[in-house]
């Protein structure tokens, strides 16, 4: 059996982001068969048509989207949407000839932030995502609410209900690639 990449993505940029946690704790869970490599999107700078050649660490990106076969998307909420981090790395993406980084992979989504953990801006990404033609897990969802007591002070998580949820939808995650790729 063919191991499944997946890229994890994270649209908060903070050293100390609960939403980078949530895909380190994924990066714990996974199941067997599956790896995860989180991208680096400190250094892409926002897209624009007028560069005339790609900068480093765009293609670096593009390189680890192309060798992923599904993502996992950590989802910030920045005023009720999408973290503009997170968005210009799908614009970037999605200005490949025929969208093929994007076009018919699996992703799922998790977030945490405030009051409903981010479901705004993840309902934000599955619209964006239905453009990419990107598929996505729909459940388990991940909403974490970041002030309840889920990540200890040390900034992991040590609630077991939502540590549970992250391997399910990994699980689910997985399948889904699976049937994708066929």
């Amino acid at each position: 059996m063919t191991e499944i990449r997946l890229l994890g993505i994270c649209g908060s940029l903070r050293k100390a982001s609960h939403n980078m946690t949530l895909l380190k704790t994924a990066q714990q869970l996974l199941p067997t068969g599956v790896s995860l490599e989180i991208a680096d999107l400190t250094e892409v700078p926002f897209f624009n048509a007028d560069f005339s050649a790609k900068p480093t660490a765009v293609i670096a990106l593009l390189e680890a989207m192309q060798q992923a076969d599904g993502f996992v998307f950590a989802c910030p909420e920045y005023n009720y949407s999408i973290a503009p981090a997170l968005k210009n790395a799908l614009d970037w993406a999605s200005r490949e000839p025929e969208n093929h980084l994007l076009a018919g992979k699996a992703a799922a989504i998790m977030g945490a932030g405030g009051g409903m953990g981010t479901s705004r801006a993840q309902y934000h990404l599955r619209q964006v995502g239905v453009y990419l033609d990107l598929h996505f897990v729909n459940k388990p969802e991940v909403f974490v609410n970041a002030f309840s007591g889920v990540f200890a002070p040390d900034g992991t998580i040590q609630d077991d209900k939502i540590r549970a949820t992250i391997q399910a939808q990994l699980v689910a995650l997985q399948a889904l690639v699976t049937r994708c790729k066929k």
